[in-house]
């Protein structure tokens, strides 16, 4: 019995999947650990998930670990092209269960561009020049027929997305897919805290990001769009700026927790 759930493919799908979950934890775990340290002074520095790659090779043993991490991280991406192809979770093929199935797969394309970055860093090949690249596509973008309002439509949408962060803060229904029975009352009062912060501090992003996209579109300015990188700086940049960076840098810490959270507890659906 064992041996036949060893070599069954869906509990390699499922190994896979916890490392994914585990390795993005890690990359949001350091971008948010630089911007805490930028924030409080004690060095570090603003920078995106790409940036965050860049930070791990530097370590000692670091092409180890980032190999490790961009195995992990195409394991994700591999599980979220079968939550949107295969569809283990039965959200069915209704417009909203096709919409969640399509974001799926578009998270897939994003961390498999991730993905992509952190093995080209491994082999030497790839660095830091890509930092333009949102500002770049969002070029791209305003250069097409409806340009404008493809660029705004983006940027509402990520605006939505950080809402829905919120909601997932707030309603706490991620906790159905955790499995925390092991743990004890105080100990699953922690991890709901962590996740919930970690959550908050994402949709915080998302919507300044968002922001930038909108403000890309009504300008014709791909220079006004930013990601990640340029959502921790703007937050240093406003009154109080090492203090709100300091706290959504804390919450991406919170966020990279979450994420090793599922990878340890999660009830994956494999077929």
């Amino acid at each position: 019995m064992t041996q036949h759930l060893i070599d069954h493919p869906s509990s390699w799908v499922e190994r896979l999947a916890r490392f994914g979950y585990a390795s993005k934890g890690v990359v949001y775990g350091i971008v948010g650990l630089l911007a805490a340290q930028a924030a409080f002074g004690t060095g570090g520095r603003t920078t995106d998930t790409k940036g965050a790659l860049q930070t791990l090779v530097e370590q000692p043993f670091g092409k180890f670990l980032l190999a490790l991490v961009a195995i992990g991280l195409i394991g994700y991406v591999i599980w979220r092209f079968v939550q949107a192809i295969k569809d283990p979770e039965n959200k069915g093929k209704d417009a909203k269960g096709l919409a969640q199935r399509v974001g799926y797969a578009i998270n897939g394309v994003l961390y498999g561009s991730l993905a992509y970055s952190a093995v080209q860093i491994v082999l030497g090949s790839g660095g830091s020049g890509n930092s333009n690249s949102t500002q770049d596509w969002t070029a791209h973008l305003l250069s097409q027929p409806f340009g404008q309002w493809l660029v705004g439509t983006l940027g509402a949408l990520i605006i939505g997305l950080g809402f829905y962060q919120f909601y997932k803060a707030y309603s706490a229904k991620f906790r159905r897919k955790l499995n925390l029975t092991e743990l004890s009352n105080t100990e699953r009062k922690w991890v709901m805290a962590i996740c919930r912060f970690g959550l908050l501090a994402r949709g915080i992003v998302f919507c300044i990001i968002g922001w930038f996209f909108i403000q890309a579109a009504t300008q014709y300015n791909a220079q006004a769009a930013g990601g990640l990188d340029e959502a921790l700086q703007a937050l240093a940049q406003q009154p109080y700026g090492p203090w709100l960076l300091g706290f959504v840098a804390l919450g991406l810490v919170a966020y990279g927790i979450y994420m090793v959270i599922k990878a340890r507890y999660s009830q994956l659906v494999v077929n």
